[in-house]
């Protein structure tokens, strides 16, 4: 075989004859890695957990924001936040809509929406000009207008006496988080298999230990299909975190939910 000198030194290099050429050991080389990754493509199994990102559309934010110009940091903490100014409400346009923490706003239920508290603060909203009071809970993110300090839903303009003049001047005291967290409907997802029957016995496992609700869901990833075993249902966040605690420990995957 025909080598090229090495100029640095004026001789030919030394190869051993029994050894085999550089490029083939590498040619070889590269055809096991690849035949392996093809092997390992095949035999990998489907994931034993889909990622869903349904909760972070409800998850309280204390990101800083901007609406018409005005730009608001929300509090992380709302101990000792009291204010006093004027208070307006909002119903019939908005009622059912999503608020800006991912609840449907209901207009008959005791809710408030404040620029910066955090979501689910436990509020005391007392209007100034008749003595009036009422409990709320912060779900939604507003006024935005006119310097005013929270909307009030339908119902707590109501008990406020507030609903014909449509404003009052008000004081707004943090009295805490809301017990129960966040409402609604979540589930505790325990697994996801290729196989229906699979899915259904721990579905049937779950039901046995007490959860009544367990369901068994059919997602589509990339085209392919997985039933998912969701835990459940619990009425509000706090109640879901809490039975995550104890599947956790079966299931290290386990994770929250929102329907």
């Amino acid at each position: 075989m025909r080598t090229c000198p090495d100029p640095s030194r004026g001789i030919r290099p030394y190869r051993s004859p029994n050894r085999a050429p550089a490029w083939l050991v590498l040619f070889a080389l590269f055809c096991v890695l690849l035949f392996t990754a093809g092997c390992a493509r095949k035999t990998v199994p489907p994931p034993s957990r889909v990622p869903d990102a349904a909760l972070g559309a409800i998850e309280p934010t204390a990101r800083t924001y901007t609406v018409l110009g005005q730009t608001f940091h929300p509090l992380i903490s709302a101990d000792g936040f009291v204010e006093e100014g004027i208070a307006s409400w909002y119903g019939p346009q908005f009622h059912a809509k999503r608020t800006a923490s991912g609840e449907v706003y209901n207009m008959y239920g005791l809710t408030a929406a404040h620029p910066i508290l955090p979501m689910q603060t436990k509020i005391r909203v007392t209007n100034l000009e008749n003595g009036k009071s009422v409990v709320l809970r912060v779900n939604d993110r507003g006024p935005f207008v006119n310097n005013r300090v929270v909307d009030l839903s339908y119902a707590a303009a109501q008990k406020l006496d507030m609903v014909r003049p449509g404003t009052a001047r008000v004081r707004v005291e943090a009295l805490g988080r809301w017990p129960g967290g966040i409402p609604g409907r979540f589930f505790v997802q325990v697994g996801a298999f290729s196989l229906r029957d699979n899915a259904d016995k721990m579905m049937r496992e779950m039901q046995g230990t007490g959860y009544k609700g367990t369901r068994v869901v059919l997602a589509d990833v990339d085209g392919r299909s997985f039933w998912r075993v969701q835990v459940g249902e619990f009425p509000n966040l706090d109640q879901a975190r809490k039975a995550l605690g104890s599947l956790a420990s079966r299931n290290p995957s386990a994770f929250v939910i929102a329907d």
